[in-house]
């Protein structure tokens, strides 16, 4: 059995001056899974208890590749940068305490319209065997899911590694994005508050879409809401989320998708694109 935070901290140079992201934390093709990167750095950080991790994304960022890595104290927590080869920015962002007690309107999950899936995207590929294989639906009111944890995402103090929730409130707030537009894109300004405890258990994730907003001066970028609860109803994070949409970019994700899902889930989802 894989154990995520293993792979996390594998990834993490033992300097901290590297970054290197596995095949296993895909998101969309190529590409890292934002709420990997989250969690890298959250790892980085070595807060606890109740945090903000904030993300963002220039542009999207390649697995396998040995990134650098910026690390530098922010007050109580890190400030953090991560540049590619050239010395582009991929990301940058933050990790700081937070106040505990995150109060969102508890939103229904969907249990209408399963949203497509793939078979190596760490929140949602059939195919990955470290993956959280969790399956978002979605109906006119929100999207969202139920997911219960393998073992494999138990972190070492007993309790559900951060990688899942950030992974989780970043697939989510992407599919309210692209159902929103009509269109494929990439989340770039992740926002997550992580609680002071995030017992292992059974988590439901949902964001409502009658709170997707399209940005007043830029009308390509949507700005969300997502919350992960426990069974109980107890917030273990929630997150502020921009999703810019691509135009066109739905087009060859369709085409993957029509290969391993119903042709009527990716109409549902792309109808622009799946015809």
């Amino acid at each position: 059995m894989t154990i995520i935070d293993d792979l996390l901290r594998a990834a993490i140079a033992a300097d901290h001056r590297t970054l290197t992201l596995p095949p296993a934390f895909q998101g969309l093709p190529a590409a890292a899974h934002g709420g990997s990167v989250l969690a890298a750095f959250d790892a980085l950080s070595g807060l606890r208890g109740a945090r903000e991790i904030r993300g963002l994304y220039r542009k999207r960022v390649p697995l396998g590749a040995a990134l650098a890595l910026d690390v530098a104290p922010g007050g109580p927590g890190i400030r953090w940068r991560l540049r590619d080869a050239t010395d582009g920015v991929l990301v940058e962002g933050h990790v700081r305490p937070a106040r505990d007690g995150h109060r969102a309107v508890a939103t229904p999950v969907p249990a209408r319209t399963p949203l497509p899936v793939s078979y190596s995207c760490l929140a949602c590929g059939t195919r990955n065997p470290a993956g959280l294989r969790a399956r978002l639906h979605a109906d006119e009111r929100s999207v969202g899911a139920r997911w219960t944890p393998p073992d494999s995402f138990r972190a070492a103090d007993g309790g559900l590694t951060p990688l899942a929730l950030t992974t989780l409130l970043d697939e989510t707030a992407f599919w309210l994005g692209a159902l929103a537009s009509g269109e494929s894109g990439m989340t770039t300004d992740l926002r997550v508050t992580l609680g002071q405890a995030l017992p292992f258990g059974p988590v439901v994730v949902a964001g409502a879409r009658a709170c997707v907003r399209p940005r007043p001066d830029d009308p390509r970028y949507w700005d969300t809401e997502v919350v992960a609860r426990d069974e109980a109803g107890r917030v273990l994070a929630a997150g502020r989320i921009t999703f810019v949409a691509v135009r066109g970019a739905a087009r060859r994700l369709v085409t993957g998708m029509l290969a391993m899902n119903p042709p009527e889930i990716v109409r549902a989802a792309f109808p622009a694109y799946a015809r």
